[in-house]
C-alpha cells in the first residue's frame, strides 16, 4: 500500500479553496533542476509583476540557500508550519528580489513523516496552511503564485504538495532514463487526483540541462514531445555554467547574470507559464 492509498482510506477530505495559483515542482528523480527552476521561475514571475511565494519543502533547503537565506536566520520554517506550531505567513521571509518571498526549510522536515504518524489530516497540512495565507490581507500583501519545491522522492512532503496544488510543473533532465521517471510521476499524479485532489493537473513539462550538441539530448527531447505532446513547454533550459554558479552566491541566475542563455530561457518559460494560465482561465 502506498502513502497515498493509506491516507485516502483514512481521510478523503474535500479540497479547500485557495486564492493564489499553486504550482508544485515535482520529480521523483534528484538533480533534474527542480530547485533551480523554482528559484528562477519565481524570480521571472516576480519580475513581470506577480507576487510570488516559494515554499521550500525539501529538507536540504537548497531553494532557501539559493535565494540567500542564511540557515541561522530560519527561526520559523516549513517544518513548524506542517507540524502545526506556526502559520505559513510566520515562516515567510523576503528575498533580495522584489515581490518574491520564501518560506524556508530546515533538516527537521526529514522526520516529519514519523512525527505526524497517523494524524487524520496529515496529507492536507500544507493545503490548509496555504488556504489561510491570504486571509485578512490587503492586495499588495497577498500572493498571486505559490511555487512549491518538492523533495526528490514520493513521501508525505510530496503528497502534501500535490494535495495542495492546482497543477504540477515537471522539470525533466535530457538524459537516458528521463521517460522512465516521468511515467512513474504521472502514475503518482493520477493516484493523487483520484484519491486526494481531483482538481490536480499537469501544467507542463520543462526540459532542463539541454545540450544541442549532444545526440542523446536531442533524442530525449523528441521522445518526450512524442510521448507528452502539447504538455511539453516549447522553452528548454540549456546547460549553462552561470545557472550552476548562481546558487553559490545566494542569487537566482536572473540576478547573477541577466544576459546569459539560462536567464533568457527562464524568462521565456515564465512567459509561457503565464500564457498557459490565461488559456486555462479562458476555458
Amino acid at each position: 500500500m502506498t502513502v497515498i492509498d493509506q491516507i485516502y482510506q483514512e481521510d478523503n477530505a474535500p479540497a479547500a479553496p485557495g486564492h493564489p495559483r499553486i504550482i508544485s515542482l515535482a520529480n521523483q528523480k534528484g538533480g533534474v533542476g527542480k530547485t533551480t527552476t523554482a528559484i528562477n521561475l519565481g524570480t521571472a514571475l516576480a519580475a513581470i509583476g506577480e507576487r510570488v511565494l516559494i515554499v521550500d519543502l525539501d529538507p536540504q533547503g537548497n531553494a532557501s540557500t539559493g535565494l540567500g537565506i542564511d540557515r541561522r536566520s530560519r527561526n520559523v520554517s516549513t517544518y513548524d508550519v506542517l507540524i502545526g506550531e506556526a502559520q505559513l505567513r510566520d515562516a515567510v521571509v523576503p528575498t533580495a528580489v522584489p515581490r518574491l518571498h520564501i518560506a524556508a526549510s530546515t533538516m527537521d522536515l526529514s522526520g516529519l513523516e514519523l512525527e505526524l504518524g497517523s494524524a487524520k489530516d496529515r496529507a492536507f497540512r500544507l493545503r490548509d496552511a496555504i488556504a489561510a495565507l491570504n486571509h485578512n490581507v490587503t492586495e499588495p500583501a497577498d500572493y498571486t503564485y505559490v511555487l512549491i519545491d518538492c523533495p526528490p522522492s514520493l513521501n508525505l512532503l510530496t503528497v502534501n504538495a500535490m494535495a495542495a496544488s492546482d497543477a504540477i510543473l515537471v522539470p525533466l533532465q535530457c538524459e537516458f532514463f528521463a521517460l522512465e521517471g516521468l511515467s512513474q510521476l504521472l502514475q503518482t499524479v493520477e493516484q493523487v487526483r483520484t484519491t486526494l485532489n481531483p482538481n490536480l493537473s499537469i501544467h507542463g513539462i520543462v526540459l532542463t540541462m539541454f545540450d544541442s550538441r549532444n545526440n542523446l539530448s536531442n533524442q530525449v527531447v523528441a521522445d518526450v514531445r512524442q510521448f507528452m505532446g502539447a504538455k511539453v513547454y516549447n522553452t528548454m533550459i540549456p546547460r549553462n555554467v552561470r545557472i550552476s554558479e548562481a546558487p553559490s552566491y545566494g542569487k537566482p541566475v536572473l540576478v547573477y547574470d541577466l544576459k546569459c542563455s539560462g536567464s533568457e530561457a527562464y524568462l521565456k518559460l515564465a512567459t509561457e507559464v503565464i500564457q498557459r494560465e490565461r488559456e486555462l482561465r479562458a476555458h
